[in-house]
């Protein structure tokens, strides 16, 4: 199973347009229906407010949102306290809350994270700075996260319609 970061579904919407790629976007429905695409309530809720209408596609795909529990919110804080983070002094330039949370959530519902945030080869010196990516690859986290494109290409789909003559 995976569960989306906001950052993937944005990126598949500007990126791979409903009305270029029906086929795609088919496949993605199959998959939410079938179970094998859920997102966590707090990036479902980052979709709707900066795209209304991959909002409300979700919506009507009836995707699973997966809300916060305490348990999820106990793991978010042990990742924060690793990273370094105290009270809300998040880096502008690593994870914020609700992707801890993100983090989190995949983890304990053992899903393959997918999130198009840009990757760090290296995981920086100032551990607060880490971007999701990075925070899944420490040992102490271990949470598979791969971009978009690598579930296409993992997928085995062909997407592609047949040209009338």
């Amino acid at each position: 199973m995976h569960t989306y970061d906001a950052s993937s579904f944005l990126h598949a919407w500007d990126n791979y347009p409903i009305e270029h790629f029906p086929p795609l976007w088919e496949w993605i429905g199959e998959q939410i229906s079938e179970g094998l695409f859920t997102i966590p309530n707090v990036a479902f809720e980052e979709v709707d407010r900066k795209s209304p209408e991959c909002g409300q596609w979700l919506k009507d795909q009836e995707i699973d949102r997966l809300s916060l529990t305490n348990e999820i919110i106990q793991q978010a804080v042990r990742i924060k306290h690793l990273l370094g983070i105290s009270d809300d002094n998040y880096h502008p330039k690593g994870v914020g809350e609700n992707d801890l949370f993100i983090i989190a959530t995949a983890k304990l519902n053992g899903c393959v994270l997918v999130s198009d945030e840009a990757v760090q080869i290296r995981i920086p010196d100032m551990l607060a700075k880490c971007r999701i990516p990075a925070v899944c690859r420490m040992p102490e986290v271990n949470v598979k996260c791969v971009p978009f494109i690598d579930v296409i290409r993992q997928s085995d789909a062909v997407f592609s319609k047949q040209r009338q003559p």
